[in-house]
């Protein structure tokens, strides 16, 4: 079984945490190189970030400014940082409340499979859900984890995900929105889709969620569909 060394950053700036993933990519590469020739290989890292950031978003390889609503000038006056980055997908947003998870894992050592990953990571958001009574979807051709349309909602997101590989090894990850303040969202058009909604599990549940709370199941689940063991 594989470990993966748990970090939990708490509040962080996304400069700060985009360094330290590829800081951590590059040591999980690194150990893949070297194992290719040694008669002993180097037991692989793998880590997995969790962490807030203040106020931003960020725009992946396939997205459009036209998705970003806000001019330099006013994301200046809110306090909104922006960034292009090379994860898949459109634009999205993070911030407080918000748990964002950053798996930096060698995909060699548990599945060369990019769509199995990426529903590996929606399906222990939907086993969270579940936890909450909550009904969790994937909607076809959309990545994330969705609640489906009811008489007075639309289809609208819960978690979005968008990831980079170089080597089998991954970085970026999901944006599981809990105690989010969706007013940001109005900003944008979260991920490009103009005909569906935004929500949090505290809006879902009209009630408080503590955040530490959701990451321990989180974790329970993460650690049994991948197979593998957190360590600190």
């Amino acid at each position: 079984m594989q470990k993966v060394i748990l970090n939990d950053l708490g509040e962080i700036s996304y400069h700060k945490a985009w360094d330290l993933q590829q800081k951590l990519m590059a040591e999980v590469i690194g150990i893949k190189r070297a194992n290719r020739d040694a008669t002993t290989p180097t037991p692989q890292k793998h880590y997995f970030l969790y962490c807030e950031h203040p106020h931003v978003y960020t725009l992946g390889r396939s997205g459009s400014m036209d998705n970003l609503l806000l001019s330099e000038e006013q994301l200046n006056e809110k306090n909104i940082e922006f960034y292009k980055i090379n994860r898949g997908g459109d634009i999205t947003y993070h911030g407080p409340g918000q748990i964002v998870g950053y798996p930096i894992l060698d995909l060699d050592c548990f599945f060369t499979d990019i769509h199995r990953f990426v529903r590996y990571i929606e399906e222990a958001v939907i086993r969270t859900l579940a936890e909450y009574d909550i009904q969790g979807e994937r909607i076809k051709g959309l990545s994330g984890v969705w609640l489906k349309a009811d008489d007075k909602r639309p289809d609208r997101k819960i978690c979005a995900i968008g990831i980079h590989l170089s080597r089998w090894v991954t970085m970026h990850g999901f944006a599981f929105n809990i105690q989010t303040d969706l007013q940001y969202f109005k900003y944008i058009v979260p991920c490009g889709i103009t005909n569906k909604a935004v929500t949090s599990l505290e809006m879902e549940l009209g009630k408080a969620v503590n955040l530490s709370e959701v990451k321990e199941k989180l974790n329970r689940h993460f650690s049994e569909l991948f197979e593998f063991e957190f360590t600190s």
